[in-house]
């Protein structure tokens, strides 16, 4: 059994839902080492979160960003925390509900995803920047 670790950067994206496996399968060459195990994938970030869904039909992604602006809109009233814009708390609420990783099986030096299953990078900013990801992989 071995372990590894890696951080590597996501490109800048606009807000809303982004499939980003193939991103993070360039840049994590040493997956192809590992005949069977786990990759553990997190985000080091507090207004954006990784989920796993559907990864051929992009209406899916824009269906998930229109529910969760009614979820989570901006502006409400009640909020506090509005230092850095409208999209700024109620980006720590989506970030909140989908979380801040993912693991995923590893078979054969490849994520081991089911046919239509992809990674998401779930922007909640309006201009979030790049993005980190700490990606620890366990497996032989």
């Amino acid at each position: 059994m071995s372990w590894v670790q890696k951080e590597i950067r996501l490109g800048a994206r606009s807000r809303g839902f982004h499939l980003v496996t193939s991103e993070i399968l360039q840049q994590l060459p040493e997956l192809r080492e590992i005949r069977v195990g786990l990759a553990h994938i997190f985000i080091q970030h507090t207004s954006a979160a990784l989920a796993l869904n559907e990864n051929a039909d992009p209406t899916v992604r824009q269906d998930m960003e229109r529910h969760f602006n009614e979820l989570a809109p901006e502006n409400a009233p009640y909020f506090v925390h509005t230092y850095e814009g409208p999209d700024d708390m109620p980006a720590h609420i989506k970030a909140v509900l989908l979380g801040s990783s993912v693991t995923v099986p590893v078979k054969d030096g490849r994520f081991h995803l089911g046919t239509w299953q992809g990674i998401y990078l779930c922007e909640h900013r309006n201009r979030g920047g790049s993005r980190r990801l700490v990606i620890t992989i366990h497996g032989e």
